[in-house]
């Protein structure tokens, strides 16, 4: 009897509100949501403007921001209420509501069509052509989906046990989440952010309590739940997120504005830098393609200089994950294919700021939003263009790139010392990895040995016969490091079969060589290898240009057998023409490239 007569009054007052408007000349709203903070007041004011005509926001006072439809007359009001609700356009519980209840608008930003009665909220300007949007309405941002509350405005009257809990239970999921969060965060709960508050969610808050001097409880009051997320969001402090609405890429996400600015569009890219020398970066990644396009894109993103090797990754049929570390940046990218759109963001951030940079990525990443469209292909092509460049990024380059070449079937390489000290990878052709099996720095030699096992083209057959002096000798090596896909070739004479204080292990040259020629094979004029080339020496003595050294074929053997490995001798003495001389070379010679 009780519930009826409840359920009567309920209707009265409802009926009683709507003659009350149909009544007076003001126009009407139909109230369709409330938020309780202005961040997902504005996310649900937009989802609702995608299929709805005449969505507005508004402010309602107590920090609520009501979502609606209007302005109507009373009677068109009912009937798009009566309508959309039998739609299922709009919740149920969709209500009529006046002019007067309203204190400012915040969405749409025009004020063309407000009511003399209600003010805007905050405006943004129009978007510049080819430029993101900037929301200035979130000035005071939602992290996480609850607001963060102000410095200093935490403290206020404390609840009774029961008037928490009946607060509590207005807590949106999101919100029920968000404390689970921080209360991770804090170290108090450890496990499944669901948003149930079971025994462990009650359990943590009362550690939290304890540890804060409240009285233990196990329900956080609105005044604790504002210290808690308070502390959760200092760490974001003075980096002024801000909502980003890109329409050029069709993404919209929260971006550091404190620390980052659009800088320009490079497809399938949106750049936002730092100003200062931190190396802090985003990308807006936007651009069609399918599963293809999406493997393409993993492993270019993985030659990029912002992203460094060291870290996980992940390639899925429908997205990728790269974590790149090193001394100075930790990258995360994230990407995903959907209805054959490619749209993602890759953070890039200075080492030393975990905290900071782990809950930046868990906000942008929770912010993202997919839009309609894609960053134009041509976007960005008018920018100077380099080959160490990928759409206008640097690509990583190793620390160091020198020569090698091939001494047995399986794959093994010679090179020189100098290129594989303190390597965190070591490549052969910048696609092949290898390890180090011997490394002789008193000779200046290393042999590598490939991950996998290869079969090389050609390998080096060294010379049983010394040659003779003054005869014409060549070497194979990536003089350019690399930016010359193959090696080029280097003629001279062989001055000496001793080194200057008669080291029976070093042969020198008169050769006008490069640093990437170091570790080069050197050949006779009967195309027999019967050395490898050395690095210049230090600064102690300045020799002249064409005085180069290249360790013995013996010591290269000796250091072989050391290894495990065979050499394959030759008695070849007729003299080979130089071009066949330039083909064997080019299949046994290999780039050596040493990674940080």
């Amino acid at each position: 009897m009780i519930r009826l007569f409840v359920v009567f009054v309920a209707v009265f007052m409802s009926v009683v509100q709507v003659a009350r408007a149909q009544s007076s000349d003001q126009t009407v709203w139909i109230q369709i949501e409330a938020q309780p903070n202005l961040q997902d007041g504005l996310e649900r004011a937009r989802a609702y403007a995608r299929t709805l005509a005449d969505v507005n926001g508004f402010a309602l006072g107590g920090d609520w921001f009501g979502i609606v439809l209007g302005p109507y007359t009373a009677a068109d009001a009912e009937q798009v209420l009566r309508l959309y609700r039998s739609d299922g356009r709009i919740p149920r519980d969709s209500f009529i509501a006046q002019s007067t209840a309203f204190s400012g608008r915040f969405f749409p930003p025009d004020t063309e069509t407000l009511p003399r009665d209600v003010q805007p909220l905050a405006t943004v300007d129009s978007p510049e052509p080819l430029a993101p949007v900037i929301s200035d309405s979130a000035r005071d941002i939602t992290l996480g989906g609850l607001s963060q509350p102000a410095q200093g405005n935490t403290a206020g009257p404390d609840e009774t046990p029961a008037e928490a809990r009946n607060n509590e239970r207005n807590l949106t999921p999101a919100e029920r989440r968000q404390i689970q969060t921080a209360l991770q965060w804090a170290g108090y709960y450890s496990a499944t952010i669901d948003g149930a508050f079971g025994r462990g969610t009650r359990n943590s808050m009362t550690a939290w309590q304890q540890a804060k001097g409240f009285e233990a409880t196990g329900i956080l009051t609105t005044s604790q739940r504002a210290i808690l997320l308070q502390k959760y969001n200092a760490v974001l402090e003075g980096l002024e997120l801000r909502r980003v609405t890109d329409n050029a890429t069709g993404i919209e996400i929260l971006i550091p504005t404190g620390r980052l600015a659009f800088q320009r569009y490079q497809a399938p890219f949106a750049l936002f830098t730092a100003g200062d020398e931190s190396k802090a970066q985003a990308l807006l990644i936007s651009q069609e393609g399918n599963r293809d396009t999406l493997n393409s894109l993993y492993e270019i993103m993985q030659t990029l200089a912002i992203v460094p090797l060291d870290g996980p990754r992940s390639l899925t049929p429908t997205g990728f994950s790269i974590t790149g570390r090193n001394a100075e940046i930790t990258s995360e990218t994230r990407v995903s294919l959907s209805n054959g759109q490619i749209k993602g963001f890759t953070l890039v951030w200075p080492a030393g700021e975990e905290e900071r940079r782990t809950r930046l990525l868990a906000e942008m990443q929770a912010s993202f939003t997919r839009l309609p469209g894609v960053l134009d292909p041509a976007a960005g092509v008018e920018a100077q263009q380099q080959v160490d460049l990928i759409a206008g990024l640097q690509v990583r380059k190793p620390r160091i790139s020198r020569s090698g070449f091939f001494v047995d079937q399986n794959g093994s390489v010679a090179t020189t010392a100098e290129a594989v000290q303190a390597c965190t990878r070591i490549t052969l052709d910048e696609e092949f990895e290898a390890d180090i099996s011997t490394l002789d720095a008193g000779l200046g030699i290393a042999i590598l040995t490939p991950s996998a096992k290869l079969s090389p083209p050609q390998i080096a057959r060294f010379a049983d016969i010394s040659p003779r002096l003054a005869s014409d000798v060549a070497v194979a090596g990536y003089s350019y490091e690399g930016i010359l896909e193959a090696p080029t070739m280097t003629f001279g004479t062989l001055s000496d079969l001793r080194g200057l204080q008669g080291e029976n292990n070093l042969n020198r040259l008169a050769l006008d060589s490069l640093p990437g020629d170091a570790g080069g094979p050197v050949f006779d004029d009967a195309g027999n290898v019967f050395g490898m080339l050395l690095p210049r020496g230090g600064a102690e003595r300045k020799l002249p240009q064409e005085v180069t050294f290249a360790l013995a074929g013996e010591a290269i053997l000796a250091t072989m057998q050391r290894a495990g490995l065979a050499g394959a001798r030759t008695q070849r003495t007729e003299a080979m023409p130089p071009e066949d001389i330039t083909r064997q070379a080019r299949a046994m010679t290999v780039l050596v490239s040493c990674w940080e």
